[in-house]
């Protein structure tokens, strides 16, 4: 069973109990000190159900103890994941509930709680997913396929079940970013400067950071970023925080991630130890005007063929991880740069691209960042792909992942009948039938 839910536990879900305000529930099972609540499976069923991937309740029940198994044996195995890389996760999620939800407001409504008293409840959710993501990288580090084990794994498949592959797209993007004003730039640089000032009279950085930071990774440690090796941070951040001396401030200073106010904690060697505030503008108000007309101009000599748009996208696109690669998008959870032509996509680029026409390009489209930049940006469809069942030729790439997570599957699998002699699991009588971990 373990092979066909392994991966369903990593499904961002939120109870029926949180989405209800309400603590009535009861635990269904015990996984060492780790508890699974009713609640849990019914959501991961319905999650599972709107992802036209139903699961029944020992299919759901089993992927909760897998979790809660990988986290347990990660205790024990000082596996651990960064508080920073939680906060960003947490932060996604939050930024994805506001986005289905229209508004914090909303949130607070539909929920019946506070923004902070959610956020507590998803970052214990965040925390063990990618605890238990971590300790399963750990078991399967450093495998991989080769081209003789991927035929084998494609001939094993039976002639009648092998699946169809979708519409796929190939689509690349020119962006440009929209860029604040002298008087924004102003505006958040006196406020690091009162800070700076609030400092200087004897209020504490560490508690100024957590009260208005918004490096949502660092501000719950009163903005402490830990030790860090030359060439970690971003060359401004880096430059500024080496001039200094343990315990003196820098400057209001500019990178891409926004505004720092820095204080030097230790130095030895090549590392430093830092903490900051962090101000970001509101990205959501700036003028996109001028993105705009130099995308209305560019593009005019893209579809007169004066230069073509991968090297349009060299010469001029704000976005640093397709700069490089002519613009082109990739499938976030495959990382391919064929991406399924379906509403797993971004509903805007969605919408955008099913209207396309192979070599066509946009009009300059809103555009936002993961990290929450705003501007627009041209799309191009390079290319697209008709429905056909998968073979060798023309999806080798997707072949060889499955090839590899099924050789994944098989070590987990090995590593969980060793796992599951370590540590304590005790079932609710009515999920008895479900012979949790048989092989």
């Amino acid at each position: 069973m373990i092979k066909k839910v392994l991966f369903l536990f990593l499904i961002p879900v939120l109870t029926q109990a949180q989405r209800v305000g309400t603590n009535v529930d009861r635990i269904v099972a015990k996984v060492d000190n780790y508890y699974i609540l009713r609640s849990e499976v019914e959501t991961i069923i319905q999650r599972s159900k709107e992802q036209d991937q139903p699961v029944d309740k020992c299919q759901a029940l089993e992927s909760l103890a897998v979790q809660k198994l990988l986290v347990a044996k990660a205790e024990i195995d000082s596996v651990i994941v960064e508080p920073d890389v939680v906060e960003n996760q947490l932060d996604a999620r939050m930024g994805e509930m506001i986005r289905i939800y229209g508004s914090e407001k909303n949130i607070v409504e539909q929920f019946n709680k506070s923004i902070e008293s959610l956020k507590s409840e998803v970052r214990q959710q965040v925390t063990e997913q990618l605890t238990a993501q971590q300790m399963q990288q750990t078991i399967t580090e450093g495998m991989s396929v080769t081209p003789a084990e991927v035929k084998i794994f494609m001939d094993n498949i039976p002639k009648d079940s092998l699946p169809t592959i979708p519409t796929e797209v190939k689509v690349a993007q020119l962006v440009r970013l929209a860029k604040l004003t002298v008087a924004q730039k102003s505006e958040l640089k006196q406020r690091l400067e009162d800070l700076k000032l609030r400092v200087e009279k004897g209020e504490s950085f560490e508690e100024l950071a957590k009260e208005y930071s918004e490096d949502q990774g660092s501000r719950t440690y009163g903005g402490d970023l830990g030790w860090a090796k030359r060439g970690q941070m971003v060359p401004e951040f880096e430059a500024a925080a080496m001039r200094l001396e343990p315990n003196q401030m820098s400057e209001v200073v500019e990178s891409s991630f926004g505004f720092h106010l820095i204080q030097l904690l230790e130095i030895r060697g090549q590392e430093y130890h830092a903490r900051h505030i962090l101000l970001r503008p509101e990205y959501n108000r700036l003028d996109m005007t001028a993105p705009t007309q130099f995308l209305d101009s560019l593009r005019n000599f893209i579809v007169t063929d004066s230069v073509s748009f991968s090297d349009a996208v060299r010469l001029h696109s704000e976005d640093e991880n397709t700069k490089y690669t002519g613009g082109i998008l990739q499938d976030p959870s495959t990382g391919s740069d064929r991406m399924a032509l379906d509403l797993s996509m971004e509903p805007n680029l969605y919408f955008t691209v099913d209207t396309m026409k192979v070599g066509t390009v946009t009009a300059p489209l809103p555009y936002r960042s993961a990290d929450g930049k705003t501007g627009m940006r041209l799309l191009y469809l390079k290319d697209k792909y008709a429905p056909h069942q998968i073979n060798m030729k023309d999806d080798y790439e997707k072949i060889k992942q499955f090839a590899l997570i099924n050789k994944q599957n098989t070590e987990i699998d090995k590593w969980f009948k060793e796992a599951i002699a370590e540590v304590y699991i005790k079932i609710d009588p009515e999920y008895q039938v479900c012979k949790l971990f048989e092989y």
